[in-house]
């Protein structure tokens, strides 16, 4: 796998930014989660004038062979389709971006389906889906680090355009099976516990879920009893996933501030922190969906969301709709007077 230089965050800057805060004309500590993501955000650039500039979100889609086993309510050929309703401007995402001033680059990187002729889809398909993990690995190790370089260029591409906070969504039908695998394999945690209804399944449906992600996952540790670390990501994940992983690594390398989505962002999350641990100190938690075991996933990383709207749809809407509390703690840093200036008596 490429490697990466991720280092944790300097802290050097740390009382001169926490100064700035309170002396903010407020309260100390009034603007509680605001103050906290000002000083993450300032670490990050290292700067006591923060900035996100040029706000960049990938959608990146993917099939998955185990969609095959019937884990989701929604037949494959919807990866296409919505894919298809992003490139015309009509999705959940779109809307979002529009309203926030986000650039979008939607990105086959593995759709089974010919998308290569749609105006407004990048191509970067690795495959047309992975393998059926049920019965072998989902891709390659050829194929993984493919996937990885996926998500290094796409954020190249970003950070030259003078990107400076990224989001990340997905669209890939039944990427919740892997992403639950992860979280049981990652964080340690009894596969049932991990699994939920995805896109709509009922209690029969997540029943026989448990059971085809139970019997693949004890087919893999049969098949690999001494894994490495990337082993159960390139097992089980989609290609849409593991460019998540390269595309995070590579932010947080650049300094980056990451946005992460729901429950299968924050799975991508997890493994590039496994990989990275240092990876975190430039990730923003934006929410916690509806999807069972996604709090517990959250915890397991000890990431504080900012919402929770029940939301559940993917794409990176969650991150979005979280993206005007993070523009306030800037704001907050570059446009709020301190006592001196307003000429104030400080009242804390």
């Amino acid at each position: 796998m490429k490697t990466f230089d991720i280092q944790p965050v300097n802290t050097a800057l740390k009382t001169a930014i926490q100064e700035k805060i309170d002396n903010l004309n407020k309260p100390k500590g009034s603007l509680g989660r605001l103050e906290e993501l000002a000083m993450q955000i300032c670490l990050i650039q290292q700067t006591l004038e923060p900035s996100l500039a040029h706000p960049c979100h990938l959608l990146l889609g993917g099939d998955h062979g185990i969609e095959r086993e019937g884990v989701s309510v929604s037949p494959r050929e919807v990866t296409w389709q919505q894919m298809i309703n992003f490139s015309h401007g009509g999705g959940g995402v779109n809307m979002f971006c529009r309203q926030h001033g986000f650039n979008l680059r939607i990105v086959d990187v593995g759709v089974d389906y010919d998308l290569s002729n749609i105006p407004g889809i990048i191509n970067r398909k690795i495959a047309r889906g992975t393998n059926n993990f049920l019965y072998e690995p989902a891709m390659s190790e050829e194929e993984f680090n493919r996937a990885i370089q996926v998500g290094v260029d796409l954020v190249d591409e970003c950070f030259a355009e003078g990107c400076r906070v990224l989001s990340i969504g997905e669209m890939g039908i039944a990427n919740t099976s892997p992403s639950s695998i992860w979280m049981s394999l990652l964080g340690d945690i009894p596969l049932k516990d991990c699994i939920g209804a995805g896109a709509g399944l009922n209690n029969e449906g997540i029943r026989h879920k448990y059971e085809v992600l139970l019997n693949a996952l004890n087919n893999y540790r049969s098949m690999i009893p001494q894994p490495s670390a990337i082993s159960p990501l390139a097992y089980f994940g989609g290609f849409e996933m593991i460019a998540t992983i390269g595309a995070m690594l590579r932010a947080a390398e650049l300094h980056l501030v990451i946005l992460v989505d729901g429950f299968i962002m924050t799975a991508c999350a997890l493994a590039a922190i496994r990989l990275y641990p240092a990876t975190q100190d430039y990730m923003i938690f934006t929410h916690c969906g509806d999807e069972s075991g996604h709090k517990m996933m959250l915890d397991i990383v000890d990431a504080k969301p900012l919402l929770h709207l029940g939301l559940r749809l993917g794409e990176g809407t969650g991150a979005l709709c979280a993206f005007p509390i993070v523009d306030s703690a800037v704001r907050m840093m570059n446009e709020m007077n301190n006592f001196d200036n307003a000429r104030i008596t400080k009242y804390f």
